[in-house]
């Protein structure tokens, strides 16, 4: 076994991950990054494709926006669809912000040849990856890496930014996490398709079929969503179904979606998950090993970044001048956030996805959809509610 010493051992090689990696080294902190998946398989994932404008901030501030800027699509705000109509909620004017549409997989290849070209230790491909010694000032990091070697790095802080089937989260002390978390009774279907937009900015529908959504990834591929079962065989929808079904939910009098040639499809469950506290000892959690929202608020990337922001903060504290108080802060100025995007991110998904149950629960369907379109109504009508929905939904409290 090959023993290594470095500052901050860091699990996941993910945006969180390796953006944390990033601002550690800009401050003279040395890090070790170890994923389990290769390269390829981190710069191709489909993953969140919208930004805060506080998000592009951090990026900026950090020297990585050079592509976003250039490539980045800027939106002032979104569509809002029921009863056959199509409403804008404009954000510049209601809370003078924007949001940027820019892919996450296109984050992730940034932070990779940033990291690379400074020679940082990036490592894909490994294996058997375990944290030890937690309770300690000298917490273990182990790894076997892609050609076989077994490696133990002593660290000052470990950061588990590895996901959520990841090893730190689990690595926890018994007892000590309290977990919350909601299983939502529908999935999403999602499509990439090299296709150009067939909408400036996103479109969000509440359909009696379920809902859908019409989102992007730059100006010549589209990205769209459909609400279906959580337990939806994607061998039951052919390209041809998909594009009938997202036509029926989203066209309007004088609009028509475009098609072309679908490149990728998959179904995604949606649930809730936070799990507090966020740090033991010299283990930290970021991102999706500490929470899980679902994607209807487009909060998932933003609050794993938030959160990075909070801990690389923490961390130079800690690692470099010896001081404690933002790290013994960090759990908690992290929940903050995290609670207030998760209730973001039930209330746009409750208002817009269409309640399963048939004709078993006429009565009770019926409720919900009058509730559902009496909030989107009030929403589209009233500057104090649309108000509320647009600083949410471009990041509340603003990252920066």
């Amino acid at each position: 076994m090959t023993r290594e010493r470095t500052q901050v051992g860091i699990v996941g090689a993910g945006p969180a991950g390796l953006l944390l990696s990033h601002l550690l080294a800009l401050a003279g902190i040395d890090s070790v990054v170890v994923e389990s998946r290769s390269r390829a398989y981190c710069e191709a994932r489909q993953r969140a494709g919208l930004l805060e404008e506080g998000t592009v901030r951090l990026l900026r501030a950090a020297g990585l926006a050079g592509r976003l800027d250039r490539e980045g699509l800027e939106h002032g705000g979104i569509y809002l669809q029921f009863s056959g109509e199509r409403h804008h909620l404009d954000f510049r004017d209601l809370v003078g912000r924007a949001v940027t549409i820019y892919a996450q997989t296109e984050i992730v290849k940034d932070l990779i040849a940033e990291r690379t070209s400074a020679g940082a230790a990036l490592h894909f491909d490994v294996s058997g990856t375990e944290v030890a010694d937690l309770g300690t000032d000298r917490p273990l990091l182990r790894y076997t890496d892609a050609s076989g070697n077994r490696h133990e790095v002593g660290c000052d802080v470990i950061a588990g930014c590895d996901g959520f089937h990841g090893i730190c989260r689990p690595a926890m002390p018994d007892g000590l996490l309290t977990v919350a978390e909601r299983a939502y009774p529908y999935a999403w279907l999602g499509i990439l398709a090299d296709v150009p937009p067939s909408t400036d900015e996103l479109i969000y529908c509440r359909h009696p079929n379920g809902f859908a959504l019409h989102s992007m990834r730059s100006p010549e591929v589209s990205r769209l969503y459909l609400q279906v079962p959580p337990d939806e065989d994607i061998e039951d929808w052919p390209d041809d179904r998909i594009w009938a079904e997202l036509r029926h939910r989203l066209e309007v009098p004088g609009w028509e979606l475009e098609e072309g040639p679908i490149l990728e499809k998959s179904v995604t469950p949606m649930r809730s998950f936070v799990a507090a506290p966020m740090r033991s000892g010299r283990l930290f959690l970021a991102g999706d090993a500490a929470h899980i929202v679902p994607p209807t608020g487009a909060k998932g990337l933003n609050l794993a970044l938030a959160d990075v922001s909070v801990l690389a903060a923490a961390l130079i504290a800690l690692v470099r001048d010896s001081r404690s108080e933002l790290a013994d802060a960090y759990s908690e100025t992290c929940q903050n956030r995290v609670w207030r995007a998760t209730h973001f991110s039930w209330w746009m998904t409750s208002m817009l996805h269409v309640t399963p149950g048939g004709d078993e629960m006429p009565d009770r369907n019926e409720m919900e959809a009058q509730l559902q379109l009496s909030q989107l109504r009030y929403v589209t009508t009233s500057r104090a509610a649309a108000t509320t929905l647009a600083e949410n939904y471009c990041g509340y409290p603003p990252l920066c």
